[in-house]
């Protein structure tokens, strides 16, 4: 099976080419520090060739949801070495995964503050958990441009936080919705600087993020999230075929570790626009190896490793409930059914006590 094949990304060799997707999972402190019960969580999971960490805020504004981790200061610093020390000494090897929300947030989860993004436009049509409930959306208040090229630089302290921690290198969320999703997409982005209103300026917050990402912590350890066809948040673009094209030539003029794309499924015909499988429009012209996402099994991953395109695919929802999914994929036998209840929420119970094989 190639999914069991070691693979070479960046300066390491993964024991196999199944990739621990990132997912957030809230059981961070209100401090934002990860416990002893992260630690375990990610060490029954060093089977996966690579884990990617559960997004990790990059600051105190980029928090957006209740429960989830920073890297921001000291404490979160030391919280997150002890997951990787743990993870290295079993074997595995982890990228931490830097978040910033945007207006994906709530002022009852950030102090009061309200929400930033790109523009002044709310998501409209969703609602945001908060330790008070589910919540509409607020209206964001508009980044200036000094407050975009700081939040820049709050991306390149995060990427050396997470070399500090132990992490072997950092991808970037630039996807599913958040902050640099946001800057991506006209729909959230109506700015008239040097961020907004062309192609080459949407795309400018992400590349100026890796480019600063890269010169901190060096060659083949930053790596980026790319969902080109992802409606969720309120995300849409006009021409994404034009826009990603143009991103991905970009990223391939930096000495990045991967690609991360979502091939995400979306309604054609309200979207005749977007391209049908944009794993195979986007990926196929990365320089960089490509990890596939988005609802892959054995099988169908199989497949799409087969097709070339994709070195690697990552498993979100399988690796929660599977912590030793690549034997089980080995041995072609049963799969622990997720506790869908527990995902984003709670205590041991649909975290650390999901069942090996031999138990």
């Amino acid at each position: 099976m190639k999914l069991l094949e070691s693979k070479k990304l960046g300066n390491q060799i993964l024991k196999n080419s199944m990739v621990m997707a990132p997912m957030t999972r809230s059981r961070a402190n209100l401090y934002g520090v990860v416990s002893d019960s992260t630690v375990l969580y990610y060490t029954q999971r060093t089977s996966a060739g690579l884990i990617i960490s559960e997004a990790i805020n990059i600051s105190k504004q980029a928090i957006g949801s209740p429960l989830t981790p920073g890297i921001y200061n000291q404490e979160q610093i030391n919280g997150w070495g002890k997951v990787t020390k743990a993870v290295h000494e079993n074997g595995g090897i982890m990228y931490a995964q830097l978040w910033h929300t945007g207006r994906v947030g709530h002022s009852l989860v950030k102090n009061g503050e309200q929400p930033v993004a790109p523009s002044a436009i709310a998501i409209k049509g969703q609602q945001h958990f908060t330790m008070e409930g589910m919540k509409d959306y607020e209206i964001p208040r508009e980044l200036t441009t000094e407050e975009v090229e700081n939040i820049i630089q709050d991306y390149k302290q995060a990427a050396i936080n997470a070399i500090e921690a132990g992490f072997d290198g950092v991808e970037l969320h630039a996807a599913f919705g958040y902050l640099p999703n946001q800057f991506l997409a006209e729909s959230a982005n109506q700015r008239t600087d040097k961020y907004g209103g062309s192609n080459e300026n949407r795309n400018r917050f992400v590349l100026e993020v890796m480019h600063e990402i890269v010169n901190a912590i060096g060659a083949d350890k930053a790596s980026v999230r790319l969902s080109p066809t992802s409606l969720y948040n309120n995300i849409v673009h006009q021409n994404p075929v034009e826009q990603f094209v143009l991103l991905i030539n970009e990223l391939n003029k930096m000495p990045l570790a991967y690609v991360h794309i979502m091939n995400v499924p979306f309604p054609a015909d309200k979207f005749p626009q977007y391209p049908s499988n944009p794993l195979e429009t986007f990926g196929k012209l990365s320089q960089h190896p490509v990890i596939a996402n988005c609802g892959y099994n054995r099988e169908s991953g199989e497949e799409e490793l087969q097709k070339g395109i994709a070195k690697l695919i990552s498993y979100g929802t399988l690796f929660l409930s599977n912590p030793d999914l690549p034997k089980r994929f080995e041995l072609n036998c049963e799969l622990n059914q997720p506790d869908r209840a527990t995902m984003y929420g709670g205590q041991e119970k649909g975290y650390i006590d999901y069942p090996f094989l031999n138990q």
